[in-house]
């Protein structure tokens, strides 16, 4: 098979990076994807960077063995530990990953503090912290580390008193101040959207990075010549290492 008609590889610690492929799919639609969720060892973001590459590249290879054409990191703990590795080792493909979206936040040009909601892991990380640097002199950044956030999503709780009161907790010390913006580290995190919103303001834009990974996943497969030419739509089959359940709940999600 010619390489651009083969499948195009995304996966997550779990389910969060199919907001991902959601974005992927609409702005590809002729692709063909195969995702995986590792549900069965999220979540990634409170695990040592060590087991979090080891983690990845087990997932990695599970795609490479089915053949696919790029790999895209959905996953902003999985990036942040692992990405640099992975390009290392699959020279020949398009590897992409993600990164919180402080740029878009920033062009928004509105007065008040960016809150940065991500893993710990993420924080802490090298990416993130010559990220946050990059953009210092532009706006005030502050990052929110949200352990265990992740895991509620992944237990399936999107909306409700859990989920409220974890976001409350958490945001609660910033809500008289002058918010600019809310950007969302997580690839988990779109699908409590309008949790937050309500307890900050649906006035304050909330901002994840699945448009600025598309974007580049699709110059990057212009640049190998690897673009799908077909005119009918592509297929999608999810995987996912803990249970049929949670690959019923990904495509859900994928179609909700």
């Amino acid at each position: 098979m010619e390489n651009k008609y083969k499948s195009i590889g995304v996966f997550d610690s779990g389910v969060g990076g199919i907001s991902v492929l959601r974005e992927a799919v609409k702005k590809l639609p002729n692709e063909d994807f195969i995702y995986y969720g590792d549900s069965k060892n999220a979540p990634y973001g409170e695990k040592g960077v060590d087991e979090i590459r080891k983690l990845v590249f087990q997932v990695a290879e599970t795609l490479v063995s089915r053949q696919v054409k790029a790999i895209v990191v959905a996953c902003n703990t999985a990036t942040s530990a692992a990405i640099d590795k992975l390009r290392e080792k699959y020279k020949n493909m398009p590897v992409i990953g993600i990164e919180p979206a402080l740029k878009p936040a920033i062009k928004l040009k509105r007065g008040g503090k960016i809150i940065v909601m991500a893993t710990p892991v993420t924080l802490k990380e090298n990416k993130f912290m010559r990220l946050m640097k990059q953009y210092e002199d532009f706006a005030e950044m502050v990052p929110v580390p949200c352990p265990g956030l992740a895991e509620i999503i992944e237990q399936g709780h999107f909306s409700g008193p859990v989920v409220n009161d974890y976001i409350e907790t958490k945001l609660a010390t910033y809500k008289e101040e002058k918010i600019a913006a809310i950007v969302l580290g997580c690839t988990h995190y779109p699908f409590v959207k309008e949790e937050i919103s309500k307890v900050v303001s649906a006035n304050i834009p909330i901002i994840d990075g699945s448009e600025g990974t598309v974007r580049q996943l699709k110059r990057k497969l212009q640049s190998y010549n690897i673009i799908n030419d077909k005119t009918e739509k592509g297929k999608i089959e999810i995987f996912n290492s803990l249970n049929e359940e949670m690959v019923e709940l990904s495509y859900n999600l994928l179609n909700s």
